[in-house]
């Protein structure tokens, strides 16, 4: 949540910034404003909403400087507008930070500095840190980024910082604790910071991710140096960025998300490149191989996650214990540390994450970690915070996802999960070498049969201009396809503020059946398998009582055809591979339906990408 940008170099700061806050706008966009250091003078633009707005607002002024620092924001104290927007100041200009993360003990700390004179203008938290730092500097007589420092010690909470004052024209000191937070290092001297790589990428390839508690001083003389918050130097550790610069453009499609659907066929592939070879008969996830027998040996695994990602467990759950025979449990990652869980040394927790940065299921592995689990981590951002804090894992290799509402991260992590789930299988002889040769084989296939639901588009299309005024809907689904049904709601509700609800099928008539009537759309995944004929019935009981049913078929289906109001057709499959292949529709079916609403499907109201706070 929040994106930080800053510059320091030869270059003009603001268009580099600019550019940068309008690639990190999927993490926050309820305000965004832009410093910059000209001629010894601090200049501050801001405005509520998108960068949209700060742009236009901007226009009319002389944006120099080759220094600046910006910021979009997802309100978390204070209402969204220009006064609580980033940056902000310190009373006499002099020192001016942004801000990603939340400070915890800040209204203790605003008391003390109201005392010791100091007037706030806005509502946040971030104020108070400024305040803080300029007191500390003035008190102890220090330069601000040991004042940074000193004030980092009193603080609780979690934030990604980058600070800078008008004394040291040439310094921009950062800072970070839960919040992400990247350096690059330019090719002419000058240096970068973002929230992550998607700014920086146009500019350089070499970069530095902090660690916890460090602090990063960059200076065009002296270069990068880091720090602790004990004051002592550290290391810096070089990486290149693999990411392209086309991954971030929209390549033709109206919508990243409409772009980020189309792709799943490449992108479930290049999940298990490398991993798996029907042919020769083999899986393996280099990553996580020298911890297997550890999970064959496990009392049990527990998956932590939220949101997409909590879904994506759910149909890990129904893959590791059917196929492995291994005890699973799920559970949501902001719940997990809170209801004080019994973990021991013999279990081990999978943390699955889209940006690898998400709060409460990094506070999830902390707990884990303290109680001697083992932590594995699945992601998609190489270099990112749970990559780095896990015993070992599986990257995704999903390639960007700007799109707020995760598509593609959904069937990635479905398929690496997947192939744990067989490679363990295999490894404990709980599958039979035909049956285990049949599903790599079925895997292999699944980018093809994405492909060819996509293509259903236009069908799906005039089934979703029938319902877009719909004010609430039902998913529902039995097995494996019961968390593809909460994510088939969870999707239409994110991007068309449609009422929605996912259930297992047979649990519809423990309650929400009295929803039913002629007005209310039921989205069923019908699939051939072991639960088809249950379904059937569902379907019954729904007609029944006047509902509309879109179905979700095998190619071939007659039964359901002559029920449902609507049949979208998917190849035929393994059940255990049906959530790749039935997903795609619902995702298609809530990107027109909010297309045809007028939502902003990229942006969505109230949400961010990146949830960087508990």
């Amino acid at each position: 949540m929040c994106g930080i940008v800053a510059y320091i170099g030869k270059h003009e700061a603001w268009p580099i910034v600019l550019k940068g806050l309008k690639r990190l706008e999927y993490r926050g966009y309820d305000s965004a404003g832009i410093a910059l250091l000209n001629e010894g003078e601090i200049n501050l633009y801001k405005r509520q909403g998108k960068v949209s707005n700060l742009e236009e607002y901007a226009s009319a002024y002389n944006l120099h400087g080759n220094s600046g620092i910006g910021h979009t924001r997802w309100a978390t104290h204070g209402a969204p507008n220009d006064v609580n927007a980033h940056p902000h100041m310190s009373m006499d200009g002099d020192l001016t930070l942004v801000h990603n993360g939340i400070i915890e003990n800040y209204d203790v700390l605003k008391k003390e500095l109201i005392k010791k004179g100091y007037v706030f203008q806005s509502e946040t938290d971030t104020e108070v840190l400024v305040h803080l730092i300029d007191h500390i500097s003035k008190h102890e007589n220090v330069w601000f980024g040991e004042a940074l420092r000193i004030a980092l010690s009193h603080v609780v909470g979690a934030y990604a910082i980058v600070a800078m004052s008008k004394k040291y024209p040439n310094r921009l000191v950062a800072a970070r604790k839960s919040s992400p937070l990247v350096v690059g290092i330019g090719t002419e001297g000058d240096f970068f910071m973002a929230s992550d790589a998607t700014p920086i990428v146009e500019y350089t390839k070499r970069v530095v991710y902090l660690e916890d508690e460090e602090i990063a001083i960059v200076d065009l003389e002296d270069g990068l140096k880091l720090f602790n918050i004990a004051d002592q130097e550290r290391t810096p550790f070089f990486q290149q960025l693999e990411m392209e610069l086309e991954a971030l453009e929209k390549g033709g499609y109206e919508h990243f998300m409409l772009k980020e659907i189309h792709e799943q066929p490449r992108s479930i592939k290049d999940c298990f490149r490398g991993r798996l070879n029907a042919q020769e008969g083999w899986v393996s996830l280099g990553g996580i191989k020298d911890y297997e027998q550890k999970m064959v040996n496990a009392q049990r695994i527990i998956m932590v996650a939220c949101g997409t990602s909590w879904h994506a467990c759910l149909v890990g759950e129904y893959l590791f214990e059917d196929l492995a025979r291994i005890n699973v449990e799920v559970e949501y990652a902001s719940e997990f540390r809170y209801r004080n869980p019994i973990i021991n040394e013999n279990d081990i927790v999978i943390a699955v994450s889209q940006s690898g940065e998400t709060a409460d299921t990094l506070a999830a592995l902390e707990l884990a970690k303290s109680k001697g689990a083992t932590i594995l981590g699945i992601c998609n951002v190489v270099g990112s915070s749970i990559s780095r804090i896990t015993d070992a894992g599986s990257y995704t290799h999903a390639g960007p996802e700007i799109g707020v509402a995760s598509t593609k991260a959904f069937t990635a992590q479905v398929t690496v999960l997947t192939l744990m789930a067989l490679s363990l299988a295999h490894k404990m002889g709980t599958l039979s070498e035909t049956k285990f040769h049949t599903m790599l084989a079925e895997l292999e296939s699944i980018p093809e049969k994405v492909q060819r639901v996509l293509d259903k588009n236009d069908l799906i299309e005039k089934i979703s201009s029938i319902y877009k005024d719909s004010q609430n809907a039902l998913y529902l689904g039995r097995g494996s396809s019961f968390p593809v049904a909460l994510e088939g709601a969870l999707k239409l509700k994110e991007i068309s503020y449609i009422h929605a609800e996912g259930y297992p099928a047979a649990e519809m008539k423990h309650g929400p059946i009295a929803l039913i009537d002629d007005n209310m759309p039921v989205f069923v995944i019908a699939t051939q398998g072991t639960s088809y004929e249950k379904v059937v019935s569902n379907i019954q009981e729904v007609k029944a009582r006047k509902g509309k049913i879109i179905a979700i078929v095998t190619e071939g289906d007659v039964q359901v055809k002559e029920i449902a109001d609507h049949v979208i057709e998917i190849p035929d499959t393994d059940e255990h591979l049906v959530p790749l292949l039935a997903t795609i529709p619902l995702q298609l079916l809530s990107y027109h339906i909010a297309v045809m609403r007028g939502c902003n499907v990229d942006q969505p109201r109230n949400l961010a990408k990146s949830v960087t706070v508990e």
